[in-house]
């Protein structure tokens, strides 16, 4: 697309026109269904994907395959036939992050009526319980990025890419879109919605559930499982016990004490790779510069984004959850330790760009325990929290320094963002060697593949720990734990999905699951 046109949508509107041939007067509808960036060859080009409904359904049929860009599309519904024996309880949900969100709503629009457990609190009071933590560093480690409504997805920057390939990731879109997200998340090729508007938007969701028979409980956490002949009949919480013969576990990757008390309860975890390293900062307008190059700053283009990744051995190097012009922000969700994840609104209008450069670490890192691996997080940032002098502000030093070994805060064009504080350390000394080391090797080879990448003065601040949960809960075929019936084990923190869209999906899939499986309780 030649960016001297000053209405490139309708440009390509017109242009899908013109290669369906089809007169206007023919024509119902027809919008930008996709956009896309194509910045590969030095100069960036637009790509569009248009949508076009005729007034007559036979000729949308009779014009597909008639040229290889021409195809038809049906919309994704979610209509699961429901089966076997009628519950004898309604049916739980442990966790409202976009899993246990999903599952309930799925739940509870077939009848289903669900319990939905949360051990946080609902979002407003969670939103001011993040901010006081951001203002005075007193931290509620049952209120804060990770724990409450919405799941740690809420502060985030609201990403919808995903790597999975399945059809409910258009239900999900649409379903967001229904509940007031902004109409570019249908066709962006990276769509995001930004903490500003997702809140209003879970918000919404859960209210729809409500409305339909959903009863939500904020603050109840779940501290056991009730086993009776190997099946599940109920669940203990903090607030009591509730009876249940279906129970679908979506606690988020942050929920260690729930790991850690199922594992007592006697269900097998494994190991699950995961990744640590830090958040690296840099100038916006510089990453644009680097990807855009002449174009960069054009209004038609979208702000700059970049996925990274270097192979070191048997490791790899990698970009996570790149947030173009947002914050670092204080994640901890445990006293005494310090950790890192980015954030961003919708406007994505901040000065830096950052994003997490992690390192993979597997079981063989931790001879297979999961115990091990969960520890590996906590030392970790413990050591953070002490680097940087407490009070959780954040260890952090200059892109030059990181790579020279040394232990300098130089700060110059690129002013950290934060929110509690930095303390100028050494990162590398706070990870193993071997880490250390193949992070290094990994951001020079990000230099070669988007220059400036290695910009002395970019800023790294530390650790970025929880990219991932350390372990997972096995489920077999029927989404089922294979130790004990009736638990579904279901999204990031039981190690099925990795992102909002993903776990997402993952809450429908165990929903779904649920529902063939077993009838509304009559009760």
């Amino acid at each position: 697309m030649d960016f001297r046109v000053k209405h490139p949508e309708q440009q390509a509107v017109e242009m899908a026109r013109k290669q369906l041939r089809v007169p206007h007067s023919e024509i119902a509808a027809a919008h930008v269904a996709k956009l896309s960036v194509d910045a590969r060859h030095g100069k960036p080009v637009l790509v569009y994907t248009v949508a076009v409904r005729l007034k007559n359904e036979g000729a949308e049929l009779a014009l597909a395959g008639s040229a290889p860009c021409i195809a038809i599309a049906q919309p994704v519904e979610f209509a699961p036939k429901l089966g076997g024996s009628a519950l004898a309880h309604r049916p739980v949900v442990c966790g409202l992050g976009p899993a246990g969100l999903f599952a309930a709503l799925a739940l509870a629009r077939q009848g289903y009526r669900p319990i939905v457990l949360e051990r946080g609190p609902a979002l407003p009071e969670r939103v001011a319980a993040v901010e006081h933590f951001s203002a005075t560093g007193q931290l509620n480690p049952q209120a804060n990025i990770q724990f409450g409504e919405g799941g740690a997805g809420t502060f985030s920057d609201g990403k919808l890419t995903t790597r999975i390939n399945d059809e409910l990731c258009g239900f999900v879109t649409q379903t967001l879109l229904e509940h007031g997200a902004p109409a570019e998340i249908g066709y962006k090729q990276k769509p995001h919605v930004g903490t500003d508007l997702l809140r209003g938007i879970i918000l919404s969701i859960r209210k729809e559930a409500e409305q339909l028979g959903a009863t939500v409980h904020f603050n109840t956490q779940l501290t056991g499982l009730v086993q009776r002949n190997g099946r599940l009949v109920g669940v203990k919480t903090n607030r009591g016990d509730f009876s249940c013969d279906a129970l679908i576990l979506a606690v988020g990757h942050s929920a260690r004490d729930t790991f850690l008390q199922l594992m007592d309860d006697g269900l097998s975890m494994e190991c699950k790779p995961f990744s640590v390293g830090f958040r690296a900062e840099h100038l916006q307008s510089e990453i644009e510069k680097s990807l855009y190059h002449q174009a960069a700053g054009h209004p038609a283009l979208p702000r700059g984004e970049y996925q990274l990744s270097h192979h070191v051995g048997e490791r790899c190097v990698y970009t996570f959850c790149m947030c173009p012009g947002g914050h670092v922000v204080a994640s901890a969700s445990e006293e005494g330790r310090t950790l890192t994840n980015g954030m961003s609104y919708h406007a994505r209008d901040g000065a830096n760009a950052n994003a997490a450069v992690v390192v993979g670490v597997d079981g063989r890192d931790f001879s297979g325990d999961p115990r091990k691996a969960i520890a590996f997080q906590r030392e970790l940032e413990r050591a953070a929290y002490l680097a940087g002098g407490g009070d959780y502000q954040a260890p952090a030093q200059t892109m030059g320094s990181f790579l020279e070994g040394s232990a300098k805060l130089d700060l110059k064009r690129v002013q950290p963002t934060y929110d509690r504080g930095v303390q100028a350390a050494d990162l590398g000394s706070l990870l193993p060697q071997e880490l250390s080391d193949t992070l290094r090797v990994g951001l020079r080879a990000f230099e070669r593949k988007l220059k400036g990448y290695t910009a002395p003065d970019a800023v790294l601040t530390g650790l970025e720990t929880r990219t991932s949960s350390p372990v997972r809960l096995v489920r077999g075929e029927d989404l089922q734990c294979q130790a004990l019936p009736g638990l579904y084990p279901c999204g990031e923190g039981a190690g099925y999905a990795g992102g909002i869209m993903s776990a997402a999906v993952d809450g429908l899939r165990c929903a779904k699951a649920l529902m063939e499986r077993n009838l509304p309780s009559e009760s």
